[in-house]
């Protein structure tokens, strides 16, 4: 992990008592990951941290697992559109993916 981290920027999310609710990597304008405690989904944490994103990269492209309808869908209402599919994930294990770019300007 030593190697992969000085490669990518990451933004952790906490609250008043510093403990961690959400992070995310970006590497190269690609968001690499994007998590939220199960406990805090919805409460605008994955939103804030997108929208972080967005400001560095205003192009910034991610993928989604196709079968995650629910992650598709917070990525469409956040602007990003989908540029294209593969069958298999960066793994080359059979879970389709979507890939996603934000069309720049402002993010919901």
């Amino acid at each position: 992990m030593s190697h992969f981290f000085p490669k990518v920027s990451f933004w952790l999310a906490v609250d008043g008592n510093d403990y961690p609710l959400g992070f995310m990597l970006i590497e190269n304008g690609h968001m690499e990951a994007l998590f939220v405690d199960p406990a805090h989904r919805g409460s605008g944490i994955g939103a804030a941290l997108v929208r972080h994103g967005l400001a560095m990269h205003p192009q910034m492209t991610t993928d989604v697992n196709e079968q995650n309808g629910q992650a598709v869908g917070f990525y469409e209402r956040m602007g990003f559109v989908q540029t294209g599919r593969s069958a298999f994930d960066g793994q080359g294990k059979p879970y389709p993916l979507i890939h996603l770019k934000h069309a720049g300007g402002s993010a919901n």
